[in-house]
């Protein structure tokens, strides 16, 4: 019988990163590292800005959401959590008008605990905070491992309620709408492997990230035509639309399917899409329009990233 080994936990920090601005924040800037921490929040993270200035003072990580821009503001601290870094998450907060405010530590004490989720109960939907405890672990000689166990994070099941409380009827079936499609398609193993999954809101689109803030996939649901429409959206960059274009042959081919291919010229952005009819009232076919995004977000996915 093969012989298991023993996970050992390494329990101060500073034996890999002994100081806190200096080795752990360009750490965790990594984009490799905070797509670990992403993972582990729900959300993905783009790094604006590290050390970024808020009046007199400065918050270790400024960010933003892939494909929403949401801000977000990470504080990292190596200890475990005090009143002085609590003032601080709020103060930045605050300073860099965050919807996002993520605390890394790593041990919570209960009180802090209490504090972030009175904070998260007594919000409205468009902030959450995140607590974050950050674990180290061994097997023997070998390289730590690291790993980012969420402790406290915003109360959905709450929040969803205040939402949809306070959407208006179209918000309302929108909400509905991708609330049953995640239940849909992250059953789906490899659709699960390619994206990370999105928290259903009202708007009628839903993000997905490629990796890069420069363009993302987007699915739509579009009520006025009675259609569906899944795009590469290229946020301010023609040259990448130009460049994509003279591959349109090929990549629709791979694809299987024909796009619209939009430059838009007098906008700044540029979009390359597919749309297709359906009847969105219709709940029971509901599955039948959720495998075709899923299908289709997919495909374009792993084509794309051949050209982008």
């Amino acid at each position: 019988m093969m012989k298991l080994q023993t996970l050992e936990e390494i329990k101060d920090l500073r034996t890999v990163w002994p100081h806190e601005a200096l080795d752990f924040t360009p750490w965790l800037a990594d984009d490799d590292n905070m797509a670990l921490l992403g993972d582990a929040v729900g959300l993905d993270i783009s790094i604006d800005e590290t050390e970024s200035s808020v009046g007199d003072f400065s918050v270790d990580i400024s960010a933003s959401e892939v494909g929403t821009e949401r801000k977000i503001i990470i504080e990292n601290q190596l200890e475990d959590t005090n009143h002085d870094h609590l003032g601080k998450l709020i103060t930045y907060a605050s300073g860099k008008s965050a919807d996002v405010v993520i605390w890394v530590v790593k041990h919570a004490r209960e009180e802090h605990k209490a504090a972030i989720e009175w904070l998260n109960n007594h919000t409205d939907d468009k902030i959450g905070f995140f607590l974050c405890e950050i674990k180290l672990y061994k097997i023997g000689d070998s390289n730590p491992a690291v790993k980012f166990e969420v402790v406290e994070k915003p109360n959905d099941w709450t929040k969803e309620i205040k939402k949809t409380t306070l959407a208006n009827p179209t918000q309302q079936q929108r909400l509905e709408y991708w609330t049953n499609f995640n239940d849909y398609a992250f059953k789906d193993v490899n659709f699960a492997k390619c994206f990370n999954q999105r928290k259903a809101g009202t708007d009628h689109w839903m993000d997905f990230s490629l990796g890069s803030s420069a363009y993302h996939l987007a699915m739509s649901q579009l009520r006025a035509r009675s259609a569906l429409a899944v795009e590469l959206y290229i946020s301010e960059d023609k040259e990448l639309f130009r460049s994509l274009y003279q591959h349109k042959d090929a990549i629709e081919q791979e694809c299987g399917f024909t796009l619209d291919w939009r430059e838009l010229p007098e906008k700044k952005a540029s979009r390359i899409l597919i749309e297709k009819k359906f009847d969105l009232e219709a709940k029971e076919k509901w599955p039948e329009q959720f495998e075709w995004l899923k299908q289709v977000t997919s495909q374009m996915k792993a084509v794309f990233k051949k050209y982008l």
